[in-house]
């Protein structure tokens, strides 16, 4: 095997002294009042011996790693992948590496990756957290680690995070189908007590209530995680065959998605027979015959939001708290039987 090369090996091809290399190879030759020619003269020596710097026993040294730990719920997800990569993209703007992780909206996975990041020595975490990790981000908190949540948060617990305001957008997607004539709208949700999926299932039966519709317990379809597939085809099949409904508002875009392929399983025509809106874009969408009707949460703005918030904790920039509301949009598409 190689030996690796060190700084002692490049100070002795030149014969200069250990400190002097270090200071160059770390960008202090101006502090150390090394000329330019015996600057240009250490690198070409690294660069010639091919001197890679250990980077853990630098980070050791500085107490810094440059890392961030993002958790999300799926990467696989649209919503998550697109977000990741603006955090990625942002985060090295300013020197950050960033390394990812999926919870699958589960508290133990979020736990084991949490640990596996700290042993990381990763600088700062931006979560999307799992239901009922409260107390983890509290532990995470107390270590003296900055942490940023996103998209989803805890009321009550102090500590930053950026997210949409998901009751007025929920709101606002089951009013374009009221105000498309549909007076029986069903919602698919997840069944979860997190705050983002209970604001949305509260806009939606505020905004039913608001115009004079009085909300059946069956036309709330509550599907696990854990089992999407299956627990929106089986439940789904119950409320449209006969069909109880002429209106669904899906939660996020993974539900769309299973809904969607039930609902053509049914033969039920899209928007003729049903209406549909979907929290967040998905490519599928695109290829529905009825192009979907979805709420869009800013990924770049809570992506961009994210990280900044984290900057500033790692910069000592941020005293209070900050919690950041990004504006959500609805694009209105023939799903939700609007005449365009």
């Amino acid at each position: 095997m190689e030996k690796k090369v060190a700084l002692k090996d490049v100070a002795q091809h030149i014969g200069v002294s250990v400190a002097l290399v270090s200071y160059v190879l770390n960008g202090k030759e101006k502090e150390a009042r090394v000329g330019a020619d015996m600057a240009n003269k250490i690198r070409k020596a690294a660069a010639e011996l091919n001197y890679q710097p250990n980077l853990i026993a630098k980070s050791l040294k500085m107490g810094k790693t440059k890392t961030i730990g993002l958790i999300v719920a799926d990467i696989s997800n649209p919503f998550f992948s697109t977000i990741a990569r603006i955090v990625e993209d942002e985060a090295k703007k300013h020197g950050y590496v960033v390394i990812f992780g999926s919870s699958d909206e589960s508290a133990e996975k979020q736990l084991d990756l949490i640990d596996v990041f700290s042993t990381r020595l990763v600088d700062a975490f931006i979560i999307a957290p799992a239901s009922g990790t409260e107390k983890q981000i509290e532990t995470i908190v107390k270590r003296g680690i900055p942490v940023v949540l996103m998209d989803r948060f805890f009321p009550g617990l102090k500590v930053d995070c950026v997210h949409i305001n998901n009751f007025n957008a929920a709101g606002k997607a089951v009013k374009q189908l009221i105000k498309n004539n549909r007076k029986r709208i069903g919602m698919v949700a997840y069944d979860t007590m997190q705050s983002h999926m209970q604001d949305r299932k509260q806009g939606y039966k505020a905004a039913l209530k608001e115009n004079s519709i009085r909300f059946k317990k069956q036309w709330l379809v509550e599907a696990s995680y854990q089992n999407i597939e299956k627990d929106v085809a089986a439940k789904l099949k119950a409320l449209l065959k006969p069909l109880q409904v002429d209106a669904l508002f899906f939660a996020t875009n993974s539900l769309a998605v299973a809904g969607l392929k039930e609902i053509n399983k049914l033969g039920i025509k899209v928007p003729d027979d049903l209406a549909i809106i979907s929290f967040d874009e998905s490519d599928a969408f695109d290829f529905f015959y009825s192009p979907v009707t979805y709420v869009s949460q800013s990924l770049v703005d809570i992506g961009k939001e994210a990280v900044k918030l984290i900057l500033n904790r790692l910069h000592n920039k941020s005293k209070k708290n900050a919690d950041v509301i990004v504006e959500a949009r609805l694009i209105v598409r023939e799903s939700c039987g609007s005449k365009l």
